[in-house]
């Protein structure tokens, strides 16, 4: 390939780039304005105001979904029911975003433990590059953080409609120059989910474990999602 076409090539994989993260951007901005209001914050039942949280005017039930789990078992939306979840999405060669949202989920399971509250949560990474993400690989990745901590992945077709109930966007980004082949562009926000397997709140970046901490205990001990702060 001479240079000419080379830098054709770069430079329609940065437009390319570009359009996506468009895209997304305009796709947060629709989903927060159909679901989520706007502002910061949200009013939880009675005199409870979360702090960096974004609650749902009401908890969204989630469709139905078929998962493999970090141990190669099936995982459906009836397996989360009865414990409150946070939940993100990314893969396990993600380079910075998901190393990250990790470390949150171990600070933020620290400052869970350190408050007042009954209702100990779970914490679930979902993977989008099922093609490289295995079963095996998912949960090595998981437990290097925390052996409590659950991963899934599966199908296409199953985590492109999950993600979307979640709100979240995901795309393959071509990486010719890379050593992966590919990466993978996808949301960076966690979701927390309801023992009833409903999206009750989202948590957007950046992200701090110890507000979170205070958010989820608002959430866990109140009424469920009802209204906005405007």
């Amino acid at each position: 390939m001479n240079i000419g076409l080379r830098r054709q090539v770069g430079s329609a994989l940065v437009i390319a780039a570009v359009v996506l993260a468009l895209i997304a951007a305009l796709a947060g901005l629709w989903f927060g304005m159909q679901h989520l209001g706007s502002g910061q914050g949200s009013v939880v039942g009675p005199g409870i105001q979360l702090k960096v949280g974004t609650a749902l005017p009401r908890a969204k039930p989630l469709a139905s979904f078929v998962l493999v789990d970090q141990d190669g078992r099936e995982m459906t939306e009836q397996g989360l029911r009865g414990r409150w979840t946070f939940a993100a999405i990314g893969y396990t060669t993600c380079p910075d975003v998901c190393p990250m949202t990790m470390a949150t989920f171990v600070a933020l399971n620290r400052e869970i433990g350190a408050l007042d509250t009954a209702q100990v949560p779970q914490f679930l990474f979902i993977s989008v590059d099922p093609q490289r993400d295995t079963s095996e690989r998912i949960g090595q990745y998981v437990r290097h953080f925390d052996p409590a901590f659950l991963g899934a992945t599966g199908t296409d077709a199953a985590l492109g409609a999950l993600v979307r109930d979640l709100g979240g966007l995901y795309a393959r980004a071509e990486a010719p120059d890379s050593a992966l082949g590919y990466t993978m562009d996808h949301s960076a926000s966690i979701y927390l989910i309801d023992p009833e397997a409903r999206l009750a709140a989202i948590f957007s970046t950046p992200h701090d474990p110890a507000m979170m901490a205070q958010d989820y205990v608002a959430l866990a001990g109140g009424a469920a999602p009802s209204s906005r702060s405007q």
